[in-house]
């Protein structure tokens, strides 16, 4: 009988080992990478240790194992006249694909940004009602997805709808006055993922940016599971500018784990590695070693999350042309590596 418990607390142990193997494998360390393209094609050329290289391969050396990239409607209808076109888009999955990448799609539903304060419909969608909206998005994300399956760079995961906490194409799918409504874009959205996917099919991530209010992140998610809005991930954006220090995201991170028992990614963080010149007292120096720092802090309240559930990070952006985000990049004024790039060089 001893030998038998004995037996069963070392099998206990392995297993409890191997789940643990396999979460670490599972893990996204990741980046996005939506104007990395963009900079190269205004001629920047970024260097690690004083060499010229690809930045996706610089990504991957550093034990990066996931690229996140934006998708717009029709980005060539905006003011701001964006890259990340389905062309544009494509050709940089397949560029992470071929190095192994797995690949997050992120679908913004407008032809330009789309955040907390602004989620304007795409111009070709503007006078639509309610129902033939609906169809739009199920029958765009089918194609869409449809389309980099073809291209061989099916997305393993898919955001429905870019930081949504106030609903997406607004005014139809605008809360807090259009819960319904807004349920009905996203089934349908996470409908056309599902119809345009080939094989297995991605998961289904929602992404809000409450990282630091835990009330708000769970009157937004009580609100979908209340509708039956079906999804798997739960992306957070976390912004120290925006969202408090790292304490506030570690409960807020512990708390919705506890909660929801769904694996939680914070698919968007960044801080400067020079000043902002903002005013605002920081936990981390604007310098490349607090950046750094900065980094491995998120990293860390998203491996404390309970139960496994902390499923990765993703930097925005780390490679971009020179402009104002530069200052959040992984590489300084003349495009040489920061030490936030090598935070995961541990990694196995």
């Amino acid at each position: 009988m001893m030998m038998m418990r004995t037996a069963m607390r070392v099998a206990a142990v392995l297993l409890m080992a191997g789940a643990a193997a396999a979460a670490r494998a599972q893990y996204a360390v990741g980046a996005d990478v939506s104007f990395l393209a963009d900079a190269e094609r205004q001629g920047v050329v970024f260097t690690d240790h004083g060499k010229p290289d690809d930045v996706l391969e610089m990504l991957h050396a550093h034990h990066y194992n996931w690229v996140r990239l934006r998708l717009f409607v029709n980005p060539a209808a905006s003011e701001d006249k964006l890259p990340n076109d389905l062309p544009y888009t494509i050709a940089l999955a397949q560029r992470a694909k071929r190095l192994g990448f797995r690949f997050l799609l992120d679908l913004h539903y407008s032809d330009t940004w789309a955040d907390p304060g602004k989620q304007f419909t795409p111009a070709a969608w503007s006078a639509l009602k309610h129902k033939q909206l609906v169809e739009q998005v199920f029958v765009y994300t089918r194609e869409m997805v449809a389309a980099f399956a073809q291209a061989g760079v099916q997305p393993e995961m898919v955001q429905v709808g870019n930081e949504i906490t106030h609903g997406m194409l607004w005014p139809d799918g605008k809360l807090p006055d259009n819960w319904d409504n807004l349920a009905d874009l996203l089934k349908a959205g996470i409908a056309g993922v599902r119809a345009g996917a080939t094989g297995a099919k991605p998961k289904i991530m929602i992404h809000i940016e409450r990282s630091g209010s835990y009330d708000e992140a769970v009157s937004f998610f009580d609100n979908l599971i209340q509708r039956h809005v079906p999804f798997d991930v739960m992306g957070l954006s976390y912004y120290p500018f925006w969202h408090g220090d790292t304490v506030h995201l570690r409960a807020t991170l512990h708390d919705l784990a506890l909660k929801y028992r769904r694996p939680i990614v914070v698919v968007e963080t960044a801080a400067n590695w020079t000043p902002s010149g903002d005013g605002m007292k920081k936990e981390f120096a604007e310098t490349p070693e607090g950046q750094r720092d900065f980094l491995a802090a998120v990293d860390a309240a998203v491996r404390a999350i309970p139960q496994g559930l902390g499923a990765g990070v993703f930097w925005w952006e780390p490679a971009v042309p020179p402009g104002p985000i530069a200052g959040r990049g992984l590489f300084d004024e003349q495009h040489r590596a920061l030490p936030a790039l090598g935070v995961f060089d541990g990694e196995k």
